[in-house]
């Protein structure tokens, strides 16, 4: 049942959930520090100031991770602890601690995979307007440049953006997220253009910047899964996957993020609902957008069901049976995810895939015996990645997964109240304890998925 042969098994994490060091080595501050200062914004009245402080402990944090079999690492920059004001100056000591970073990666065996942006913009930046502004594309690019040439030789796989939808539609749209503050429609549009017009100019200065790189881009959102195998509910299925939300917000469409990246082009269905809202001359940019990728991720954690219907869609969605099972995060338990997300988007996009994010989140406690038992998290790995493995029988290109998270962490709004971890962190002590979970996909990795 193994995985073919140098499939690429890794874990993930991101800058803001987990550094802490809020304020060390001159770090400006992010949207993320100022979100988390206002009163009722994080459910727990929490913030990263410390999390995990894993710029402290990164050492033994690798150690760790490498005695865990980790090979892969997928981690993302903090803009403003590399360049404060978000332009300009560069913070040398926080840029030479992603360079210390990656050197003790691979000292370690482990290959590192940069995402260049997870969510924590410098301040300064939304002051001058953020992703609403028209130089955003070139601010990121200059950041991208002083990023890659530091780093070098070490790193040669980068994904741009992490989850665009929820920068935009959690940031601006809902309010649920970083900065929060709400946007009309006609804005967010010309945001989330921004965005795409960043990622583009990203790919360029990489592929100037860095000989050999390979760039990916990893948006998200749940998977549009057909309610049986019959012909009709898989139409309807792909066509509710790629539809336009249609609910007066950019949202969670993938069609809208990954068309332009991968196709070149907006969904002619998208653009009849927000077309209007595109800045004047929108079309120019389109092969800035898409530039060429080398793999399509997708952040992926469950499905949505649906089957054909005789309406104006042709479709409908199917409500799950009371007491199906779900995550602490109130997320429905669907392996089939994995495997129909996969082959949907390798059907339109062409590209090899990469589950960039795919985890679970548990009521996790130490027991009496000093352990964290988690066999809840070792059976949604189990039967997602049986998934997976389907979809590579049947032909699709995945070319690695990647588990979230390493360490239970700062889950955003939700604060510390949400464990995704392999790793149990006591956020008193900082304590980091192996789960049973963690130990299962260490055989995963060794086996190459052969003890699924």
């Amino acid at each position: 049942m193994s995985f073919p042969k140098g499939f690429v098994w890794g874990t993930a994490a991101s800058s803001y959930q987990i550094e802490g060091a809020w304020q060390d080595s001159s770090k400006g501050p992010s949207i993320w520090d100022d979100f988390c200062a206002e009163p009722g914004r994080v459910r727990d009245g929490s913030d990263g100031r410390v999390a995990c402080d894993h710029y402290r402990l990164f050492r033994e944090d690798v150690e760790l991770m490498a005695r865990m079999g980790v090979k892969n690492y997928r981690l993302s920059i903090s803009w403003p602890r590399v360049m404060p004001e978000g332009t300009g100056r560069v913070n040398q000591a926080g840029l030479d601690f992603y360079v210390q970073l990656a050197d003790c990666l691979l000292a370690h065996g482990i290959r590192p995979l940069v995402t260049l942006y997870h969510w924590d913009l410098p301040s300064a930046l939304h002051q001058r307007g953020a992703w609403l502004n028209p130089d955003m594309p070139e601010w990121f690019a200059e950041y991208t440049r002083t990023v890659a040439q530091a780093l070098g030789e070490r790193v040669k796989d980068y994904i741009t953006l992490n989850e665009p939808q929820c920068i935009i539609n959690l940031g601006y749209e809902t309010c649920e997220h970083a900065p929060g503050i709400r946007f009309p429609l006609r804005d967010t549009v010309r945001m989330a253009h921004n965005v795409l017009k960043s990622h583009g100019r990203a790919v360029q200065v990489l592929r100037e910047t860095v000989p050999g790189v390979r760039v990916g881009y990893a948006p998200c959102g749940d998977v549009m899964m057909p309610l049986t195998d019959s012909p009709e509910d898989i139409e309807a299925a792909r066509k509710a996957y790629f539809a336009p939300s249609g609910n007066g917000m950019v949202g969670f469409n993938t069609a809208w993020f990954s068309d332009p990246v991968c196709l070149g082009r907006y969904p002619e269905d998208g653009l009849k609902l927000l077309g209007q809202y595109l800045p004047e001359g929108w079309e120019k940019d389109m092969p800035l957008i898409s530039e060429k990728l080398d793999f399509y991720c997708q952040n992926i954690y469950n499905g949505q069901y649906f089957r054909a219907a005789d309406n104006a869609q042709g479709y409908e969605r199917v409500e799950f049976a009371h007491g199906w099972p779900r995550t602490t995060m109130g997320w429905p338990v669907t392996p089939d995810a994995l495997y129909w997300g996969p082959k949907f988007l390798h059907e339109r996009y062409g590209l090899p895939i990469v589950i960039s994010e795919n985890g679970m989140a548990c009521p996790d406690a130490v027991a009496a015996d000093g352990e964290v038992h988690d066999p809840n998290r070792v059976e949604y790995i189990r039967r997602y990645l049986k998934s997976l493995k389907r979809a590579v029988d049947d032909g699709v290109p995945v070319e690695g997964y990647f588990y979230w998270s390493f360490w239970d962490n700062f889950e955003w709004a939700h604060g510390y109240t949400q464990r995704f971890g392999l790793t149990y962190v006591d956020f008193q002590t900082l304590e980091r304890i192996p789960k049973d979970s963690c130990r299962f996909y260490k055989t995963v990795m060794e086996t190459n998925g052969e003890n699924l």
